[in-house]
């Protein structure tokens, strides 16, 4: 048996320590529980689980980058690839004009989805519990962040505001306007009869648009729990059938399907801001 799947068993039998009592087969919780109160307010057991990773990917930057130098170590070389490899994906969709004040959302994003996406495959995530104080049931002292909806909500919310600042800042209110409800037809090019109707037609377009556009936060942040609560509950299940082993190949799964989703959400908040911020900037350069 080869090394990686020596580390593949130990990793899942670690994970799959669970108290006597503790229905595993059962699945993670359709919600949080609060574990604790800061100062009048609840702190659930995502929370925590989102704050911990968070903390210990800061330091592992840091501890792998240290002192940048001209000649990067192999920490600094594999985070700048990450930061530069984001910046060459995003330049061409949200246009040059917005990508450096852009930049610092979309890459937050996905690293911070990336790496709460994977902190379900911890040992201890969704396996450590406590008893309930109400009920006195079992429940999961730290679960997945994004298998919370309030987490994914609060994603979600985050990138609308800064979509909706980018396109106020870098194309107006004016450019919006007119890229939602305009008529996107010819004048030159189309005979006046058909043209000046057109304009009924995209405003109850645009309408739509808008619709979709409210919509957009709703469609994220199910999208982003569907996902990352599925893959939960199914390494639940085979934990339940089998600690020993069959979890495994479920476990590279979920890696794969965390990077996905993580690159997913990232990318489509920046075809959202392209859609009218790059838009508006080839209308200027057309018009130049």
């Amino acid at each position: 048996m080869s090394r990686v799947a020596q580390l593949a068993l130990v990793f899942v039998s670690l994970a799959a320590v669970t108290p006597a009592g503790a229905a595993e087969s059962a699945g993670v919780e359709s919600f949080a529980r609060t574990v604790f109160h800061l100062g009048g307010l609840p702190v659930t057991n995502s929370m925590v689980t989102s704050w911990v990773v968070a903390v210990v990917f800061i330091i592992a930057v840091r501890l792998a980058i240290g002192r940048p130098k001209l000649i990067p170590s192999r920490g600094q070389a594999v985070v700048e690839n990450l930061v530069e490899g984001i910046r060459d994906l995003i330049t061409p969709i949200v246009g040059p004009r917005v990508a450096g004040p852009a930049f610092p959302l979309l890459i937050c994003l996905f690293t911070f989805i990336l790496i709460q996406n994977w902190s379900g495959l911890f040992p201890g995530v969704g396996t450590v519990y406590m008893a309930n104080r109400d009920t006195g049931a079992w429940t999961e002292f730290v679960r997945p962040a994004n298998a919370d909806m309030n987490g994914t909500i609060a994603l979600a919310l985050v990138a609308f505001a800064g979509w909706f600042y980018f396109i106020m800042r870098y194309a107006g209110p004016l450019v919006a306007l007119k890229d939602i409800f305009g008529n996107k037809a010819s004048k030159k090019d189309t005979p006046a009869i058909i043209y000046y109707p057109l304009f009924l037609i995209f405003f109850g377009a645009g309408i739509i648009e808008l619709i979709s556009i409210a919509f957009r936060p709703v469609s994220l942040s199910f999208r982003l729990f569907g996902n990352i609560s599925g893959g939960e509950n199914l390494m639940h299940a085979m934990s339940g059938i089998e600690k020993w082993g069959l979890p495994a190949p479920f476990y590279f799964l979920e890696i794969l399907i965390g990077f996905v989703q993580a690159f997913v959400f990232t990318l489509l908040v920046s075809v959202y801001i392209g859609l009218i911020c790059n838009h508006g900037d080839g209308h200027a350069e057309d018009h130049h």
